[in-house]
C-alpha cells in the first residue's frame, strides 16, 4: 500500500509550523560580562546591573563592561524617513 499524499501531508505540518514560529528578538541588557580564560574567553550580554555582572565574574575571573548595543526599552533605533522629516520642519 502505497501513501501518494504523505508529501503533501509533510509540506502541511511544515507550512504550519513556519506560520506559527515567531521572530526571535536578542536580549536587550546594559551590562557585558567578560570572562577571562585561556582561549580568549567569552562575552555573556545578560546583565541587568553592573552589580549583578560584578557578582557573576567574582571568583571567576574577568569584568563588566557597559553595553555598547544596549537600547532602552521604549528606544527606537530606526531613524525617521527623511519624508517624515521634511514634513516635521514644515509644520514649524
Amino acid at each position: 500500500m502505497t501513501r501518494p499524499f504523505l508529501p503533501l501531508q509533510a509540506l502541511g505540518i511544515l507550512v504550519a509550523v513556519a506560520a506559527s514560529v515567531t521572530a526571535a528578538t536578542a536580549q536587550n541588557y546594559p551590562w557585558c560580562a567578560q570572562y577571562s580564560g585561556r582561549g580568549g574567553g567569552a562575552m555573556n550580554c545578560g546583565f541587568v546591573s553592573f552589580d549583578q555582572c560584578m557578582m557573576t565574574v567574582r571568583g571567576m575571573g574577568g569584568f563588566c563592561i557597559a553595553n555598547n548595543l544596549y537600547q532602552p526599552p521604549g528606544r527606537r533605533s530606526v531613524r525617521p524617513s527623511p519624508a517624515r522629516m521634511h514634513s516635521a520642519h514644515k509644520k514649524s
